[in-house]
């Protein structure tokens, strides 16, 4: 097991008890990460890399596994696109030092027509969009649960099963990790050559048939500009060993909070509808058939191709009877998305005065997104906010504690903005699920009933629906119909007037209804695009199977096998291992009794197993398709990978991401060496605001880099909750963590004069924070390129309000977004660091003002992406 991108032992505790329990039956553990933590001390190896630099080591794993040929060949041939070839004008980054073909440097974006099968037509960007607004929509995130569309990839596809081809993808991956050495990784990630040579060589000897290993990583992965491409370089490697699917296997994703997989599935992201579904686009989506038709090409594997079922059951659910063939199931009241509307660019909009209210639930970005000083001055520039939280959090306090009133950027007597408050209720005060990191429903029951006026969320949004349509009802306005056509019918309890819905109904509307018999379906191949059926998020149907609340079941782990089926429920359709058909071989049997998970029963014409089987259940391994067709009925019987296009695992993106078909190093946004792998420095695609309000600290080959030589991080702590809101409140955990600390090598705080528990201040083109100094050797300086890289470290739980108080850390970071999903690179930045408190009030504009005409920054430093081309990503109105 590696364990990467994540301090797994105190920030997910409770889950690393597997790893515990595993690490007690031999399974061996690695831990790469810039410092040494708790999960450091409990695995066998630790290995250090520099911060921002894991794609140069997963990409050396990568090369060490082809240029020994260690792949998995009788897993990668049958269930990988490797043989497929390529287009002949496909350029790689070993061409193009650092750029993929189809680079347009006016948008920062890739045509990913060269990226392509040989054997398909014109390749057109997703849903009819032009590739740029593809970027500005974050359409990777669009493609959920399964990949882009891609049309004439349900027939044969030219391949070449020898893997010597010079453009079929094997070939390709190899030439394009050939120089990640285990010497350039450790001149790149300052990781001692045999520390790394040591993860290859465990993850090769226990992979295989009888073996798999796993990677494990958070948001030390996900945030920064080249996230999503940090977690493909590990499904490379996993497929490449024959590890994804299977047992033992796998890439588990750990999340921050007890729900965000939940938060995702049933969205919180402005272009995705529920279950991964695309948000219409004003631009591309003029009806419910181009929809559709958007999702899957003419030619094209896999259940995306239902995506009609899903939408129509999903309007019905929305608007009940209102939805009618005849008016495209109120497909026209779905909002459209026309750009850029993630959570950053509104803010920034807020500041630019264009958006005039704002909702905030379960988050305090006053404190815990990047760039706070310009989230609080956009709250203050706002007509309205409405915040709704278990305590009085910064985001609702902002214009008479934040620490721009200090500077007089705020003046509470001035700030325009009325807030209105309301207390939460608490999960305990509440019925509902939970999703946890495995995809898992479980539900949990109200254990106390909310005091005074708090209120759980289905009681707030219920009501506020309510009285929407209380006061638009008799309107004429067309507008309005979205909200009075509404299936506002949920079952409620308590006094009237001050009902609270069903968390149990709500449930089962998600589950799905089959609108013909009344009863609820038992699973989303049950959905209909007629609009017979119903279905509030389709990978969900099921968790109301047999009309039995499945994710409220409970048999303990002792009672039943180790795959425990009976205990929640996880989607789709209850599958504990998503993918595992590629459990077993092309004939259908397990790779060995050892990892047996599901495998193909002849004498019952039917797949089989201690999993529920991700594969149509009768469908024989040897089946091939009579003649053209698509979507399911496209899959051959030993496809796999039943959600991709192809039916099989990429190792190299046809389409799809952004930012390039296959990793490669980029150094992060700041950083203070040189790529040493090509003359492009950082993602050409990366999110860049450039305005005066927005500055970036120089990166090479700007000049002035030495102004911030530093390196830091920032992670959280055992003992507090996120942005701090239900940690900072609680006097025995702000006991244990009181203050906001740093975290320096002796090698640094002798070089900088700093001393152990003394105060010291970090300083970025956005601001200074204090901190106490904690001096210790967690945080190794790393030799790279031929010099010293120090690192700093910084929790990030403080703010101004709660028992315990402090600088905010995220006020030191600016905004630049991964372009795949839109996340926030605030895992790393370069800085400086002096002893003693920061200045206070106005002379700390002043002193943040000196380090920016020292580096030289405008609102262009940083904003040319494209290292060789020039051109300044801008804002237009700044350029104005």
């Amino acid at each position: 097991m590696v364990i990467m991108g994540s301090n797994m032992a105190e920030a997910h505790p409770v889950g690393f008890q597997w790893v515990i329990e595993a690490k007690e039956r031999g399974a061996k553990v690695f831990h790469v990460d810039p410092r040494f933590t708790r999960t450091s001390a409990l695995a066998h190896h630790y290995v250090p890399l520099r911060v921002g630099s894991d794609i140069a080591f997963l990409g050396g794993v990568i090369n060490y596994i082809l240029a020994g040929e260690h792949d998995f060949r009788e897993y990668v041939l049958p269930y990988t696109n490797a043989s497929f070839l390529i287009r002949e004008e496909f350029r790689d980054t070993e061409d193009l030092d650092g750029l993929f073909s189809g680079y347009d440097p006016a948008t920062a974006s890739y045509d990913q027509s060269s990226w392509h099968y040989e054997s398909s037509g014109p390749v057109l960007p997703a849903n009819l969009r032009p590739w740029a607004e593809e970027k500005e929509q974050a359409s990777p995130d669009q493609h959920g649960s399964g990949g882009p569309k891609l049309d004439g990839v349900a027939g044969s596809i030219p391949s070449d099963p020898t893997l010597q081809h010079p453009r079929c993808v094997y070939q390709i991956l190899k030439r394009h990790f050939s120089r990640y050495t285990p010497e350039m990784v450790e001149q790149i990630c300052g990781t001692p050559r045999e520390q790394f040579l040591a993860v290859c060589e465990a993850l090769v000897e226990n992979s295989g048939r009888e073996r798999t290993a796993a990677f494990v990583y958070s948001v030390g992965w996900t945030q920064h500009t080249v996230g999503a491409q940090y977690i493909r370089a590990a499904s490379i490697i996993q497929l490449l060993l024959g590890n994804i699917g299977r047992p033992g296997g796998g890439i588990l994703a750990l999340r921050g909070h007890a729900s965000i997989q939940g938060s995702t599935d049933v969205p919180t992201l402005f272009n995705l509808l529920p279950g991964y579904l695309v948000m219409p686009s004003a631009a591309s989506h003029p009806d419910l058939a181009t929809y559709t038709s958007t999702i899957c090409g003419k030619e094209q594997k896999g259940f995306w191709c239902h995506a009609d079922a899903y939408l129509v059951s999903l309007l019905k659910e929305y608007w009940g009877d209102a939805a009618t063939p005849e008016n495209d199931f109120c497909y026209d009241y779905l909002p459209r998305i026309t750009g850029d509307h993630g959570t950053y660019r509104t803010v920034l909009d807020m500041v630019d005065g264009k958006v005039f209210g704002y909702f905030l639930l379960g988050q305090n970005p006053a404190v815990g997104s990047a760039h706070g000083r310009i989230q609080r001055l956009g709250m203050a520039n706002l007509d309205w906010l409405v915040v709704r939280d278990l305590t009085m959090i910064e985001s609702a306090s902002f214009w008479k504690d934040a620490p721009e009133v200090e500077t007089g950027e705020i003046v509470p007597e001035r700030c325009r903005t009325e807030v209105f408050f309301f207390p939460a209720a608490a999960h305990t005060e509440k019925d509902g699920t939970f999703t946890q990191t495995q995809r898992m429903l479980q539900w949990r029951d109200k254990a106390v009933d909310p005091i005074a006026d708090q209120r759980s969320e289905l009681w707030f949004f219920y009501h506020l629906g309510r009285r929407l349509r209380e006061r638009l009802a008799g309107s004429t306005d067309e507008r309005d119909r979205p909200l009075l056509d509404l299936a506002w019918d949920y079952e409620v309890h308590g006094d009237p007037g001050d009902e609270e819905p069903s968390a149990d109904h709500v449930l089962r509307r998600i589950n799905g209804y089959d609108l013909t018999t009344g009863r609820v379906v038992d699973g989303y191949t049950d959905l209909k695009a007629d609009g017979s059926t119903s279905c509030g998020c389709w990978i969900y149907s099921g968790v109301y199977a047999g009309g039995v609340n499945q994710a409220r079941r409970r048999k303990p782990r002792f009672e039943q096998d180790i795959y425990a089926l009976e205990w929640g429920w996880t989607w789709p359709m209850n599958r504990r291992i998503l993918y595992n058909r590629a459990s077993a071989d092309p004939a259908g049997r397990p790779w060995s009794e050892r990892k047996a998970l599901v495998w193909w029963d002849p004498e019952r014409g039917r797949w089989t197993g201690y999993d529920v089987p991700d594969f149509e259940p009768t469908k024989p391994p040897d089946y091939v398709p009579p003649g053209p067709t698509k979507g399911p009925d496209a899959l051959h019987g030993d496809d796999p990978f039943i959600m991709q296009a192809d039916g099989k695992g990429w190792l190299f993106s046809p389409r799809g991401l952004v930012d390039g078909p296959l990793p490669t190093h980029y150094e992060p946004h700041e950083s203070p060496v040189r790529n040493a792998l090509y003359v492009q420095q950082g993602d050409p695609t990366r999110k860049v605001y450039g305005r005066p309000d927005n500055p970036s600290n120089p990166s090479p080959p700007e000049p002035n880099v030495d102004v911030f030589p530093y390196v830091f991080t920032a992670s959280r702590l055992t003992e507090h909750h996120t942005a701090g809101g239900m940690s900072r409140t609680l006097p025995y955990l702000s006991e244990l963590q009181p203050a906001l600390t740093v975290e320096v090598s002796p090698e640094l705080a002798a070089e900088r004069g700093l001393e152990h528990l003394g105060w010291a201040h970090v300083i970025t083109s956005r601001t200074a924070v204090e901190a106490r100094v904690m001096v210790t050797d967690r945080l190794a300086p790393l030799r790279v390129g031929g010099r010293l890289v120090h690192q700093i470290w910084m929790p990030y739980h403080w703010g101004p309000t709660g028992l315990v108080r402090g600088d905010v850390f995220n006020d030191l970071l600016g905004i630049t977004l991964d372009a795949n999903v839109f996340i926030q690179e605030s895992k790393v930045a370069t800085c400086d660091i002096r002893p003693g408190p920061r200045p206070r009030g106005p002379a700390l504009l002043d002193y943040v003002a000196g380090y920016r005409e020292r580096a030289g920054i405008t609102a262009a430093t940083g904003a040319v992406v494209c290292t060789t081309c020039g051109v300044k990503h801008i804002e237009q109105e700044v350029r104005r």
